[in-house]
């Protein structure tokens, strides 16, 4: 910034003080030139990314760098997902590497190993402050080490210490997750991406703001985010996904949604893997695929014995309600309230595809129906100050202001759903919130302790738009909100995937479902109580208990006749991971009592326990893996944040670039707005002289 301010002031001088046009001219370029080192360090940027170092000659060396494999095996409906990081260090220097990566929001992570040449390390779970000191006493001595923590649910760090001159360190991950089962479909989300996230101030909610304050949940700690990569990196950290399918039973279509893939059937297994070698980590990827005719489960028991616990993961799909069974539902009218994320982050394709969501939604009313529509980003602005009739006119009126709306600004949740969600009701109207967004908030517990707050008879139903959304948020909100979530990622999936959203909130297709276990078993079950559910929805439970589980039967309300079904585990097959999925339920249960009001300095304890007994990185637990070779200097080591790609078609909210480029932008800019000054001037001159 001194530059730009000597250049100004040198120009002025030059031009105003007499010395004339071509002087000044001349000056410009040589103090351009004087900069060109800086412009031509910035133009380095387009092949290969740089970190201020200042022990380096020029300042600057090269970040280090990830390349990403994934490998995903399922076996039913349970996936065991292995995610290798290699980080590279293209410096001449030690440096440590922090890499914030997202994973799916239910899964248990439960492994960590540290590949160095032929050497490996296998991490342990500790206490996270543990966990910690022992990363950062190894930093110390020399040692190579490395840190997996936990920011959110869907969010990780990776810090590896101690990453040698072109040294390539090889960290891999394992977790497990249960997929996700819906109208006969099965899906499997990877997410690669992060959209930036923004946390409002603590002012940014109104009226109440000590009751809805976030629980940190760690003294000090805040929400660590990405570093991302300017335009023109290209693929900066990439990724390779390779995904086999054993279902038991035949597969039918699979369908990639959002990346080009090869597919493969051979032995009873389905085989899937990217087009590309390397993809840029720019978007979720996602995998959809159905069951040959006849084979779709209409329930599912797996079971896993270890030491004195029996789990067990059942699925239960009731069967969809006939033509007949559905006109016996008498529509209630509804209250619709449709609210819709206008922040920077929405701005480009997300922006277009809210707009579309949102006009889609409009199209389902009826004429007995309410509604209104407001819109959020640093403030929240309502189309009319409180719902009216669902008439023609109306509709039309309030398509005309959603195609008006445009994205920019901050993202400030919390006045939109405290409007939404102010607690009162409309006698004989079925409220519901339709809520879209790519939920790109670092303030998740404050905006899910609103919602429980607040909630009353409403529902919350959340839509994630763009290529990337936070589906930690978006899924909570939609269970404290007993609604559900649909992710939308492309324009062409808006009809299809909002008609199936209203389509399912016509009416619960199950509800006051019961689980009976055998002989009286005590059994600790996640979700404690099964929610109604809607169209398509399974019943999915994880359960646990100190003897072998028996016959199973569910019960509940398919419309108002009584509808039951029993399973039985399959003998003599352990299914891995179903522990381990089952402990990931009950941490995640337990931290929802956090939004309830729930004590930290309970639930702390009761998450560790969980946690360090099933091998599970948690909110208050990570896994650590050090090498006790000493191998680096213990002083000069450098930090830094290794780069992520932007989520494809964002576009909203600048990034903050280094002191070079910024300056070089600005000189060019003072330079063109000089230049046009002197043209100016010259105009003025040659006009009195005729």
């Amino acid at each position: 910034m001194q530059a730009v301010r000597d250049f100004s002031k040198l120009i002025i001088q030059a031009f105003f003080g007499g010395i004339g046009v071509a002087v000044a001219m001349s000056l410009a370029i040589l103090l351009l030139s004087a900069n060109s080192q800086a412009a031509t360090i910035n133009d380095a940027k387009a092949g290969t990314l740089l970190i201020k170092d200042s022990s380096v000659d020029g300042g600057y060396a090269p970040a280090p760098q990830v390349a990403t494999e994934v490998a995903i095996d399922v076996t039913g409906m349970i996936a065991r997902t292995r995610v290798i990081q290699v980080f590279h260090n293209p410096g001449s220097g030690f440096v440590e590497g922090v890499y914030v990566f997202p994973l799916p929001e239910k899964a248990a992570v439960d492994r960590l190993w540290m590949k160095i040449g032929t050497r490996v390390i296998e991490g342990r779970i500790r206490e996270k402050e543990e966990a910690r000191r022992t990363y950062e006493k190894a930093k110390a001595e020399g040692k190579k080490a490395a840190l997996v923590e936990q920011q959110r649910p869907n969010l990780f760090t990776n810090a590896v210490a101690h990453i040698g001159p072109n040294d390539a360190i090889e960290i891999r991950i394992e977790y497990q997750q249960a997929l996700a089962y819906e109208m006969g479909t099965y899906k499997l989300r990877f997410p690669l991406a992060v959209t930036p996230r923004y946390v409002p101030a603590a002012a940014a909610i109104p009226d109440e703001p000590k009751a809805l304050e976030a629980q940190p949940l760690e003294d000090g700690e805040e929400l660590v985010q990405p570093a991302y990569a300017p335009d023109g990196c290209g693929g900066l950290n990439t990724v390779d996904i390779a995904i086999s399918i054993d279902a038991g039973v035949p597969v039918g279509a699979v369908t990639s949604s959002y990346h080009e893939t090869v597919i493969e059937k051979a032995g009873g297994r389905t085989m899937i893997s990217l087009t590309k070698d390397q993809e840029e980590a720019n978007r979720d990827f996602e995998l959809t695929w159905t069951l040959a005719p006849g084979a779709a489960p209409q329930a599912a028991m797996f079971t896993q014995t270890r030491g004195d616990n029996e789990y067990a993961l059942l699925m239960v799909v009731p069967p969809q309600p006939t033509a007949a069974e559905r006109a016996q539902f008498e529509r209630m009218p509804r209250e619709t309230i449709l609210i819709v994320d206008t922040s920077g982050s929405m701005e480009g394709v997300s922006m277009t595809q809210a707009k579309a969501a949102l006009e889609m939604a409009l199209d389902t009313l009826r004429g007995s129906d309410r509604f209104n529509v407001l819109e959020f980003n640093s403030g929240m602005r309502t189309w009319l100050p409180t719902a009216v009739p669902a008439t023609a006119d109306n509709i039309q009126r309030a398509r005309e202001w959603v195609r008006k709306l445009r994205a920019g600004g901050g993202t400030n949740m919390a006045p939109a759903l405290m409007f939404a969600l102010d607690g009162t009701e409309t006698p004989g109207y079925l409220r519901q919130v339709v809520f879209i967004t790519d939920g790109a908030v670092g303030n998740e517990d404050e905006l899910f302790k609103l919602i429980v707050q607040r909630l009353g008879s409403s529902r919350l139903f959340t839509v994630g738009i763009g290529s990337a959304p936070n589906g930690h948020f978006m899924t909570k909100a939609a269970q404290f909100g007993r609604g559900t979530f649909t992710s939308i990622g492309d324009v062409k999936e808006v009809q299809e995937k909002m008609g199936a959203l209203f389509a399912k909130i016509e009416a619960p297709v199950l509800r006051d479902v019961q689980i009976r276990w055998p002989n009286g078993t005590p059994v600790e079950t996640f979700p404690p109580r099964v929610p109604d559910l809607y169209l398509g929805e399974p019943v999915l439970v994880a359960a646990a208990a100190k003897a072998p589980l028996g016959t199973v039967v569910v019960t509940g309300l398919r419309g108002n006749q009584p509808w039951s079904v029993a399973l039985t585990p399959p003998p003599d097959r352990d299914a891995a991971g179903v522990g381990a999925l089952w402990a990931r339920a009950k941490i995640a249960s337990l931290m929802d009592t956090l939004a309830q009001g729930a004590d930290v300095n309970q639930v702390r304890p009761a998450v560790v326990n969980v946690a360090l007994e099933h091998h599970l990185v948690s909110a208050y637990t990570s896994l650590v893996a050090v090498d006790l070779t000493p191998t680096a200097p213990t002083e000069g080591l450098k930090t830094a944040m290794v780069k992520a790609s932007l989520p494809q078609g964002y576009v909203g909210g600048g990034l903050p670039q280094t002191d070079t480029p910024a300056t070089l932008q600005l000189l060019l800019g003072l330079f063109a707005l000089m230049s046009a000054a002197i043209v100016t001037m010259l105009g003025r001159r040659t006009a009195r002289i005729a």
